[in-house]
């Protein structure tokens, strides 16, 4: 059964539009320098979940690839796809957005400038074909 998901992605730090609905920030890290009670007042996201976040090491890794070298970027991205769902907490977690965005707007957030480059790409990927599958 396709369910219809209302899902986007968002780059933190961007203008806040009405179609992104609750905007959830998936970084391991949450603002520098940003206390917790301006994240949703300056336009952050409205909820901070590093339960979808890479690990440290992983983001590490994907940052410092050439953009050029898709194939290297595609394998660690499966390798956080992986880490993700070997465990209840991330399954539960990518359920829990999957269901939500069935009922409203839900935009996943992280910092980086180049989606290409960035775990919410391969996230977005996820929580549909967990909507798709179940």
């Amino acid at each position: 059964m396709n369910k219809k998901l209302l899902l986007s992605r968002f780059q933190i730090g961007t203008p806040v539009t009405v179609e992104q609905g609750l905007r959830i920030g998936v970084t391991r890290h949450p603002p520098r320098g940003v206390p917790k009670d301006r994240w949703v007042v300056d336009g952050y996201f409205d909820v901070w979940l590093p339960t979808l976040a890479p690990e440290a090491k992983l983001v590490s890794e994907i940052l410092k690839l050439d953009p050029e070298k898709t194939a290297q970027r595609e394998k660690l991205f499966d390798r956080y796809e992986r880490e993700l769902l070997s465990d209840a907490t991330g399954r539960q977690t990518v359920e829990l957005i999957a269901k939500i965005a069935e009922r409203m707007p839900v935009s996943i957030g992280c910092f980086c400038k180049d989606e290409t480059r960035c775990h919410r790409s391969r996230l977005f990927r996820i929580i549909e074909e967990y909507a798709k599958s179940h």
